[in-house]
């Protein structure tokens, strides 16, 4: 690995970017930072990953409000909920092979649910189960609203 590419990769990340796809488009395999470019790989897919379980989060937030606090539902609730169910269709759309980590990213993104919902609603977490209530289909059906 040329020092010049690691040097690059630490001070200007957009150039090198940019002469590493120039590399691999001429073919100069050999010139190209390789042990920082499967880093990026690897970094890109745990973003994926990661943009899942926010817009799950989000989601679950909402119908955990929509649920407990049902006197203050309203458009804006709605709207956001139907928002993030369109985003993570079109996510998973776009990254299909994430669908095998669902049960993991519901639970990961229900922890965190539980925690932005006592925040917004100012009830006791206690007051949200502790296992998520719905079920990724459930979550996700755009005819699903909790009661």
């Amino acid at each position: 690995m040329p020092s010049k590419n690691a040097t690059l990769y630490d001070t200007d990340f957009y150039a090198w970017a940019n002469e590493q796809a120039a590399l691999l488009r001429a073919g100069r395999w050999s010139e190209a930072d390789v042990e920082n470019i499967v880093e990026e790989i690897e970094s890109m897919g745990k973003r994926e990953r990661r943009e899942l379980i926010s817009r799950l989060t989000v989601l679950l937030v909402h119908l955990l409000k929509w649920r407990y606090q049902q006197g203050l539902s309203g458009r804006s609730w709605a709207l956001t909920i139907e928002q993030q169910r369109l985003r993570i269709s079109k996510h998973l759309a776009q990254n299909p092979s994430l669908k095998s980590q669902l049960g993991e990213a519901m639970a990961d993104a229900y922890e965190d649910a539980r925690i932005d919902a006592e925040r917004e609603t100012h009830l006791a977490r206690a007051t949200f189960p502790v296992a998520c209530p719905f079920t990724f289909d459930e979550a996700t059906n755009p005819d699903f609203w909790p009661d």
